[in-house]
């Protein structure tokens, strides 16, 4: 059975999730927060917290934990948010600020 967490309209990049989405898929889930614990990113901070979030909604579903491996992570595009900055001369540029949608699939290993 799969489990799934989802965080919507992260302040963050959904490329900087990326880059960390190798290192933790396809790993059991108790080596994975431990490897995001350890990861200086601020990605990992907001994984891990999406990892446990997806734990407690197996655990609700009376999954056993200590079985648990992250099937996949998906970070999508968020809405993107559009603002100026002044620049010389009279002129603006534009910042974007990118949101994600970061979705965790967990399931049972089947060993």
């Amino acid at each position: 059975m799969e489990v799934k967490a989802v965080l919507k309209y992260a302040r963050i990049s959904p490329q900087k999730v990326r880059k960390l989405v190798g290192a933790v898929k396809g790993q059991p889930v108790e080596d994975s927060l431990n490897r995001l614990k350890f990861m200086p990113q601020k990605g990992a901070g907001i994984l891990e917290k999406i990892v446990r979030s997806a734990v407690a909604n197996a655990d609700q579903y009376s999954l056993d934990v200590d079985s648990l491996v992250v099937r996949n992570i998906i970070a999508d595009n968020g809405p993107t948010l559009k603002r100026f900055r002044a620049r010389a001369r009279g002129r603006g540029t534009r910042i974007l600020k990118r949101t994600s949608h970061i979705t965790v699939i967990l399931a049972e290993d089947s060993v």
